[in-house]
């Protein structure tokens, strides 16, 4: 009851100022021709960080109604982040690698 309380404090505060927290950002590493998750749920706003840690080259994009993008080839050793800003449950793949998905549900 005491942390609502404090939740609930801190949250009337942001409000009262004027400012609104900061919108996470999510990691999500490539290995192994894999998302280390299949499936993540994030707020709107947040972002998603795809790391590449595989030793090839990946191609994360979406088709998914309301939310296509194509984040381009990121080489190994690099990451590439997306924001995403609409409510929704998108597919994320790899271009390059189909069997690669991983489920975004943005609340």
């Amino acid at each position: 009851m005491r942390s609502k309380t404090f939740a609930s404090a801190v949250a009337m505060l942001f409000v009262v100022a004027g400012v609104t927290p900061a919108n996470a950002e999510i990691v999500i590493t490539q290995k192994a021709k894999k998302f280390d998750k299949k499936r993540i749920e994030i707020k709107k706003g947040d972002s998603v960080k795809f790391i590449n840690a595989d030793s090839i080259a990946h191609n994360i994009h979406s088709r998914s109604r309301g939310n296509k993008f194509d984040l381009g080839v990121s080489k190994p050793g690099t990451s590439v982040s997306k924001v995403f800003d609409k409510n929704g449950k998108f597919k994320v793949r790899c271009a390059i690698h189909p069997k690669m998905k991983l489920t975004v549900k943005v609340n």
